[in-house]
């Protein structure tokens, strides 16, 4: 065992000269800590600017979904008939995003078909305005427009049950 330690001691005798014993320069410690306060930095400001930017595209995905559907002009119709569509269309647009929001490859075949089927709803909805244009307002087309409000009320709200169920089930086996 002390042959080693002497072995050692003999090898650092030696080589003395070759070790690197230099003192550092006084600054050297501070620009070592700019150097790696200043990295930190621009790490967290690429998390705030990643962060940023996904809610502006999310919210720009929005706004372009709100935008996507036609614009109405109801000049022609009742104050209340204006304000009862704008009160539809508002919760609808609302139901429209909580599905969007939870789209996903599991459930994307199921949004896409509500999607397809808001479109057929929308036709009606567009045919009701024509007649509600060219007849003027009735009882029969007034509850015609209410219905038409409340079904897509309705599906999309039996849509988004149904993804919610579907993720539970995916959550269940997965926990299983």
């Amino acid at each position: 065992m002390k042959s080693m330690k002497d072995d050692l001691d003999v090898m650092f005798q030696n080589n003395h000269d070759n070790w690197d014993i230099k003192e550092l320069p006084t600054h050297h410690s501070l620009a070592f800590l700019q150097k790696i306060t200043s990295k930190k930095a621009k790490k967290h400001y690429w998390r705030y600017a990643t962060i940023a930017a996904c809610i502006l595209l999310s919210f720009g995905y929005f706004i372009n979904q709100l935008n996507s559907y036609p614009q109405k002009n109801l000049k022609f119709a009742s104050k209340e008939t204006q304000q009862t569509d704008s009160i539809f269309t508002v919760l609808i647009a609302k139901e429209l995003y909580k599905i969007q929001d939870k789209k996903s490859d599991a459930n994307q075949k199921m949004v896409e078909d509500a999607l397809k089927q808001m479109k057929e709803f929308d036709k009606d909805y567009q045919n009701i305005l024509f007649e509600l244009e060219k007849n003027g307002e009735n009882k029969i087309l007034i509850k015609a427009l209410i219905s038409n409000f409340q079904t897509r009320i309705s599906f999309l709200e039996e849509v988004l049950k149904r993804i919610e169920e579907h993720e539970n089930i995916e959550n269940d086996e997965k926990i299983l």
